[in-house]
């Protein structure tokens, strides 16, 4: 199997069937061995019989249907762990993504050794309200990561397929796939510009709630890729910084009350904030620590990603 194209969707009945079409039209002019492997989102529409018409007329199309919407991520993360293509492609399935990009995103893949390459829509054809959170999350990413990367967003990937089978996808952490794959291993991440088209048929699922989920989700696996294992590493030293510069101040003004008799200490606003730092700072050393036994009781603690054995089964 040379490549696998997986297409979550949410009531896209109208586009399946030329998204299909374009596909395969692809596929058979490069004569690549595909499956096509549609992920059900919980549609509400017709899309689940569209993909049944599409299966009986294409063997390599293929489908899981959820029961409910889960979300991109967890329709990626079952699309992933279904593929078995020697190169994994992502595409949404409102036609705005081209087919046409495989063949070159392929070869990126197999012939110059990426791990990721990643789609760049340098000319976007959606409105303000998507492009410009789109504009600052990518920045952000960028800032966070370290992966030069222009559209981390981007529904057109092609992945090598270890690094499908080495990420888990949750929550909306599609967003950051990039992110993921780096941190397991995969660091050679390419880009390529492609086509964006407009949207055909239906309307967008881009809704408020992206604003603060994708900023949320950026901290939360900043914070996990790099303390994750190592949480006192973190919350230790933060709050020993805190309580000793608490501890400090509470050291001065002793010696202002005792030494110099200059005044009580509880009448210094500065006492309330020596105070307060100690306590924060030992709440942070003890979250630390809490996190630290979690960490260390956890079935996973000593898992760890292998490239490769010599010698050993």
């Amino acid at each position: 199997m040379n490549i696998s194209v997986v297409v979550p969707l949410l009531n896209e009945e109208e586009s399946l069937p030329e998204l299909t079409a374009w596909i395969d039209l692809v596929m058979q002019a490069n004569n690549f061995i595909y499956e096509i492997i549609f992920i059900d989102d919980g549609s509400k529409d017709n899309s689940w019989r569209v993909i049944q018409d599409l299966k009986s007329g294409n063997p390599n199309v293929k489908a899981i249907k959820f029961r409910r919407n889960y979300g991109k991520a967890a329709a990626l993360n079952v699309g992933f762990m279904a593929a078995s293509g020697e190169v994994v492609f992502t595409m949404d399935a409102d036609l705005q993504d081209s087919p046409d990009e495989i063949p070159e995103m392929y070869r990126m893949i197999t012939e110059q050794g990426y791990d990721l390459v990643s789609g760049w829509k340098k000319k976007r054809h959606d409105p303000i309200s998507k492009t410009i959170p789109t504009k600052f999350y990518n920045w952000s990413a960028r800032r966070m990561s370290g992966i030069k990367l222009h559209d981390f967003n981007c529904g057109l990937k092609a992945y090598r397929n270890a690094v499908v089978k080495s990420i888990e996808v949750y929550g909306d952490m599609h967003r950051y796939i990039p992110f993921l794959a780096k941190w397991a291993g995969f660091s050679k991440i390419g880009e390529k510009v492609v086509i964006h088209q407009k949207r055909k048929f239906g309307k967008t699922k881009f809704g408020l709630d992206r604003f603060y989920k994708g900023y949320l989700d950026l901290v939360t696996i900043t914070f996990t890729s790099r303390f994750g294992k190592r949480p006192m590493h973190f919350f230790g030293l933060w709050g020993s910084l805190i309580f000793l510069a608490g501890f400090g101040i509470a050291g001065y003004l002793a010696y202002e009350r005792f030494f110099r008799l200059a005044f009580k200490m509880t009448e210094r606003p500065l006492f309330f904030f020596g105070l307060l730092a100690m306590v924060l700072g030992t709440q942070l050393f003890v979250a630390g620590f809490l996190g630290e036994l979690v960490s260390r009781s956890s079935s996973d603690r000593n898992s760890y990603l292998i490239e490769e054995k010599l010698g050993l089964e």
